[in-house]
């Protein structure tokens, strides 16, 4: 018994050891090369190529373009979640299945699809530019390929939650005279709240770094529509090391904060569920 049970705790030890390994060498390296890095020249000359003109722009360009992306997919991804939960209706299976789609699809094909559907040439696109508004290479285009690649983030997380959740007090409001608005409101929102600030989490994090669909779409046109990443992927390309890796210390930065955040998240939702 005891040799058996000294075998366990080994083989647990080496697994353990193991993933610490695989954990170090993919992902705390590659963290901590970027970072000694981009610190080399001191923090002086880090602060000045962040604060480089069009560095700044296009790490602000990201950061605005993420947040309007990111009010988009909380409304449009927690309705989504909400019907597929609470109404049937026909190929309702097929649509759940399609919500994962954009995973599926390399994101330089999202790019392509959409230069096809709402390009200078495609329907959609020369019946807007009649109007004077012009979708690819400009931020319509930017916000639309950002939607489609993390739409699935809020419908995901918001839809196990409303599956799970018991709708006793729904009827019980109804009963009593209240409109589904207020019930929505007062006793769903405050449930899947938490959920729907962790696909937004994920969301946003996920188009701080978007680069396949973007660098298709934007058209990489400085001071206008060059996002952080495609900013950083030029300046490598340039020979201008130095200069990627301070914007991108940025975006990393910015990512630690969201997995901050989405922890704390995490804690405030099983907190809450007690």
């Amino acid at each position: 018994m005891n040799k058996g049970l000294k075998r366990f705790v080994k083989g647990d030890l080496t697994v353990r050891g193991i993933a610490l390994f695989y954990i170090g060498l993919l992902i705390i390296l590659p963290v901590i090369a970027i970072t000694t890095e981009a610190f080399k020249g001191g923090i002086p000359n880090l602060w000045k190529q962040i604060t480089l003109p069009q560095a700044l722009f296009s790490l602000k360009f990201t950061f605005i373009i993420a947040l309007i992306m990111l009010v988009i997919n909380i409304i449009t991804g927690t309705a989504t979640a909400w019907v597929l939960v609470r109404y049937d209706f026909p190929l309702k299976k097929t649509i759940n299945a399609l919500i994962d789609i954009p995973f599926a699809i390399p994101t330089v094909v999202t790019g392509m699809m959409l230069i096809v559907l709402c390009g200078p040439r495609s329907l959609i696109g020369d019946f807007f530019g009649k109007h004077g508004i012009e979708i690819i290479y400009n931020k319509p285009g930017i916000i639309l390929a950002l939607i489609f690649v993390t739409f699935p983030f809020v419908v995901r997380s918001v839809q196990p939650v409303l599956i799970e959740m018991e709708r006793d007090m729904e009827e019980a409001a109804q009963t009593l005279g209240a409109s589904k608005f207020k019930i929505f409101f007062h006793i769903v929102l405050p449930t899947i709240f938490p959920s729907v600030l962790t696909g937004a989490a994920l969301s946003f994090s996920r188009a701080l770094g978007e680069f396949g669909s973007i660098v298709i779409v934007a058209g990489n046109i400085p001071m206008k529509t060059q996002v952080a990443s495609v900013y950083i992927y030029g300046e490598i390309e340039s020979a201008n090391i130095q200069s990627g890796l301070g914007t991108a210390v940025v975006l990393l930065l910015s990512s630690f904060i969201v997995l901050i955040f989405l922890n704390f998240i995490q804690r405030w939702s099983n907190k809450y569920g007690k």
